[in-house]
């Protein structure tokens, strides 16, 4: 039958695989750079923890808790501002350049603002480490590397909004390149400052802070230079409808429940550190070497959902719900098909990957006895974190929120603090909680997923000018 005698609406069978191959292409296409950005900023932490490393186990640990406490400051706000994704992807879309102007200065305008109040609390954080159960020596060196992180902060959610302005809109090279050159920046300036190269001081855990502040700038300056050709249509003065207070409505109220949403994932991840550093400095640092591991890998499915979150969000906004739906699939499958191959990873080579951090052999058993719990969450971490960008591209952020708290926080922690403690399974009972609530959080999107597309989606509604 040719295709001119199919019934209306219906593809014929080739024009149909001709779609999904174009689809998982373009994704492929869109994603590749996205996740080497992701794997990119993750690289620069990694490098830290790898230097931290040589100088002893105390100094890796207070680099761990500082750097997992400072970037748990940071996460609402880089949540919030996630919910530009929608907002973004569906006014390139439907080709409103006008409305992607207005929110590329409403984002900015945020990013500031939100930076003083982590700022602040970073500036003396030994009351909060005291009271996450943190004693010394560990809770003055890990408040002096949050400390040095403030330099860094503006730069880098400023950062982190002109990436999504340009990832909206299919445009993710620049950010590739400045994270490549931003992160020559971080391996110099690390062997400068943690060990006094260069002429300069010798600031050990301090030094690694600092060189993550220089290196977020690096990465604002190169992002802004390298589209400035993209960007200047956007750069001329928002004025003072953008700017209005009522201007900001709708993106508080996509981009607060994903702000809690992340939040609370990476909330989770950090109390579990914090009751690893209860443990002990040894544990505290295992588990920082394979929680590295772990998010490296998750930059991989990270990276994927913010080309998903596009992918859905542009064809929502261009009306084109089959289109969506082919974006939602492609993109699930490609994430639980990855992280099945780092899970095969993590379990077939755990000590191998732990000694490329530490020559400390107490800290290598811990993270060779970690590391096969993470090969096994990797498929339901890559579900979960796709599954967030998918409904995040069809403005779906608040349910996700609530899926989160009762994933990571009703079942995933007090399970894992059963395991860790009353029935003594210590750093392994924690890991095997996080497993749990990975998993149950990856169902329940994915349920959610199915039901969002089974009628059609509208485009977030704009209540604002710009």
């Amino acid at each position: 039958m040719s295709s001119s005698t199919q019934p209306l609406g219906i593809a014929p069978p080739a024009e149909a695989r001709r779609a999904w191959k174009r689809e998982t292409l373009s994704l492929v296409e869109l994603a590749f750079p996205v996740v080497c950005t992701q794997l990119g900023i993750m690289l620069m932490g990694t490098v830290d923890v790898m230097m931290l490393g040589r100088l002893d186990a105390e100094g890796l640990a207070a680099g761990a808790l500082g750097n997992a406490v400072g970037f748990a400051l940071l996460v609402f706000p880089m949540g919030l501002l996630l919910g530009l994704d929608p907002l973004i992807a569906q006014a390139h879309g439907a080709g409103e350049r006008e409305r992607i102007a207005g929110h590329l200065w409403r984002g900015a305008i945020l990013a500031i603002a939100m930076s003083v109040p982590v700022s602040i609390v970073m500036l003396d954080a030994e009351w909060l480490l005291r009271l996450l159960g943190q004693e010394e020596p560990l809770l003055s060196r890990a408040a002096a590397y949050m400390r040095a992180l403030i330099p860094g902060n503006a730069a880098f959610l400023l950062f982190g909004v002109v990436r999504q302005v340009l990832q909206g809109m299919g445009i993710v090279r620049p950010a590739f390149i400045a994270i490549v050159l931003a992160n020559v920046g971080n391996v110099i300036a690390n062997w400068s400052l943690i060990f006094g190269h260069l002429g300069l001081p010798r600031l050990e855990v301090e030094g690694a802070a600092y060189a993550t502040s220089v290196a977020r700038w690096l990465m604002l300056v190169f992002l802004v230079a390298l589209s400035l050709p993209v960007l200047r249509p956007y750069q001329r003065s928002p004025g003072r409808a953008a700017l209005a207070p009522g201007a900001y409505r709708r993106l508080f109220t996509l981009g607060v429940p994903v702000g809690f949403q992340i939040s609370l994932e990476m909330w989770v991840f950090g109390t579990v550190a914090v009751l690893m550093g209860v443990l002990g400095p040894t544990q505290l640092a295992g588990h920082q070497i394979a929680l590295n591991l772990a998010a490296l890998s998750f930059m991989v499915p990270l990276g994927l959902a913010g080309a998903a979150a596009a992918r859905v969000g542009q064809a929502i906004g261009r009306d084109d719900q089959e289109g969506a739906k082919r974006a939602a699939a492609v993109s699930l499958a490609l994430g639980a098909s990855l992280m099945a191959g780092f899970g095969l990873l993590f379990a077939a080579l755990p000590r191998q990957l732990a000694r490329l951090f530490t020559p400390d052999a107490g800290v290598i058993e811990v993270a060779a006895m970690l590391l096969p719990i993470a090969a096994a969450f990797q498929i339901a971490d890559g579900t979960q974190v796709v599954g967030a960008g998918i409904l995040r591209g069809t403005a779906d952020t608040r349910f996700p929120a609530v899926i989160a708290f009762l994933g990571y926080w009703v079942i995933g922690l007090p399970v894992g603090l059963l395991l860790a403690f009353p029935m003594g399974l210590g750093p392994r009972g924690l890991w095997w909680g996080l497993t749990l609530g990975l998993a149950s959080v990856a169902a329940m999107f994915v349920t959610r997923i199915r039901i969002r597309f089974r009628g059609r989606i509208e485009r977030a509604e704009e209540h604002a000018e710009g």
